[in-house]
């Protein structure tokens, strides 16, 4: 019998990223399921129903985007069509990404070098 070979650490590292993505897809599973069971298939945006083969075009959009809270009474949960979910999330990051920036000018982060610093009074003296 020969010696059992060390494990090497990108193999072990392809194994904790499968038993997450495993974990993930049973999670997204199970409360997909219990969200079709609770709500009526139709998308709560544009109100289009899903039936058949079309029921995988709806998706469980989580109203405050943590996919870790799912609530059993699904409170946290609203069936969007896939066109709907991405137009959600495309808000979410660019209203994200829009105060990031309002908090970056309001903290005076930056280079500190402002152009037209001081224009308004220029222009009152040429009065």
């Amino acid at each position: 019998m020969s010696p059992k070979k060390p494990e090497s650490e990108s193999s072990k590292l392809d194994k904790i990223i499968a038993e997450a993505l495993r974990n993930r897809t049973l999670r997204e599973t199970a409360y997909r399921d219990r969200a079709l069971r609770l709500f009526p298939h139709v998308c709560a945006r544009c109100g289009l129903e899903f039936t058949g083969k079309r029921l995988r075009e709806l998706t469980v959009h989580h109203k405050d985007h943590n996919h870790e809270n799912n609530p059993p009474d699904g409170s946290n949960w609203e069936l969007l069509c896939v066109y709907c979910h991405d137009k959600e999330h495309g808000r979410y990051s660019e209203d994200e990404s829009h105060d990031e920036a309002e908090s970056w000018d309001e903290e005076g982060s930056g280079s500190g070098y402002r152009p037209f610093a001081g224009l308004q009074d220029l222009l009152k003296d040429k009065k």
